[in-house]
């Protein structure tokens, strides 16, 4: 059963199985929406309780709950998840399937061949975007993670756990930390922000100008801003306790900014939070890293660069995603694909894969893979 009433996909919560994440993909009051529009909702058994939501309360809502994986795959026409399809899911891709997730394929190119080879279709909560270019399903998790990247990083600054053993803040008479953000997106201005009001030194750099004289007028000076290029990122970085690195380029692999040799030259305890790392890394020594084993240490500075950052705090990061992801999962579900992004250009931008083809262009760039027009691969 992939259709339900009056035609409405089925929609599958499965619960998410990657390392550390303890998000699901959609609220109580989700169901409740979907239900009230004909559409069946199959929740996997105990999906949210890492979430602090209940299986009693997803029934209420009017969802089905399916005790078996496997099931919640197999009767769905459309799976909504947090987290791309780990190496113990991609047995339950099949043709037709419809995707709908943070895919991040840049990062994981064999996610992205899985996704061909049983030609579903993906839509990517990440490269959804509209016209003025802001990314709506990026912005709540960028918004936690930005928050946590300095929590994370004030934390691991701690000297038990490996850090220089500074305080962000300081206290009177002792400086503060000083604190380096790499981009003024929705992370970098989010990092930023809590780290000035952690009371800690900050220095914001991004190549927008633009960006940088809105935060310096709600900011008022409180945090510096500097225009971004490698002779000011390798400045900012020698000095720097806690560098939280926050580039972001749609749907691409996310730029190198700060090289080895940068790394080399911070001081001993420093501490490298890494954003970006779902899209390659910002940091050229980072690679991914687990809530379970967070942090390495490489050339004396501690690297924390967890893929899946808002999984940590999972009853915020649902309720968020959700407020954000259910008006195009409705859409989805009641019209199907083809009539969803008919009338939504921004949805249409999230369609990564149809068909065995891949019908995003920085996405097919970043893979080596031919670029395939979406109405081509719909119509084929």
């Amino acid at each position: 059963m992939t259709a339900g009433v009056g035609g409405a996909m089925v929609v599958g919560i499965p619960r998410e199985v990657k390392e550390g994440e303890h998000r699901v993909a959609i609220t109580p009051d989700g169901v409740h929406e979907l239900t009230a529009h004909g559409v069946t909702v199959l929740v996997e058994a105990d999906a949210g309780v890492d979430s602090a939501i209940t299986d009693a309360e997803y029934l209420a809502a009017g969802a089905e709950i399916v005790a078996a994986r496997a099931d919640v795959w197999a009767r769905a026409g459309m799976i909504l998840k947090v987290k791309e399809p780990q190496p113990d899911e991609l047995g339950y891709l099949r043709p037709g399937l419809v995707l709908f997730t943070y895919l991040h394929l840049a990062a994981y190119p064999g996610v992205a061949a899985a996704l061909l080879e049983h030609q579903v279709t993906g839509i990517a909560y990440e490269t959804v975007q509209h016209a003025d270019h802001s990314l709506p399903l990026l912005a709540p998790m960028s918004e936690v993670a930005g928050r946590m990247a300095t929590q994370v990083g004030a934390r691991f600054l701690e000297r038990e756990l490996g850090g220089r053993g500074v305080l962000l803040g300081g206290v009177p008479g002792v400086r503060p930390a000083r604190v380096v953000v790499l981009g003024a997106g929705n992370v970098g201005w989010n990092a930023a922000w809590i780290a000035q009001g952690m009371e800690a030194e900050v220095l914001l750099l991004d190549k927008n100008l633009d960006r940088l004289r809105w935060v310096d007028q709600i900011h008022q000076g409180r945090i510096v801003t500097l225009a971004s290029n490698r002779g000011a990122v390798s400045r900012a970085v020698v000095d720097a306790d806690l560098v939280i690195g926050a580039v972001l380029v749609p749907a691409g692999r996310a730029p190198l900014v700060v090289t080895e040799d940068m790394v080399r030259t911070m001081k001993k305890g420093a501490v490298i939070v890494d954003v970006a790392v779902d899209q390659g890394g910002c940091v050229e020594t980072t690679h991914e890293t687990t809530h379970a084993d967070p942090v390495y240490e490489l050339h004396g500075v501690l690297h924390y660069a967890v893929g899946n950052m808002p999984g940590a705090v999972p009853f915020t990061s649902t309720y968020a995603l959700t407020n954000a992801t259910l008006p195009y999962a409705l859409t989805l579900a009641v019209h199907g694909v083809a009539g969803a992004i008919a009338g939504d250009p921004a949805l249409a931008q999230g369609v990564n894969t149809v068909a065995g083809a891949v019908t995003h262009p920085i996405v097919a760039e970043a893979l080596g893979r031919s670029y395939v027009p979406l109405g081509a691969a719909l119509s084929s």
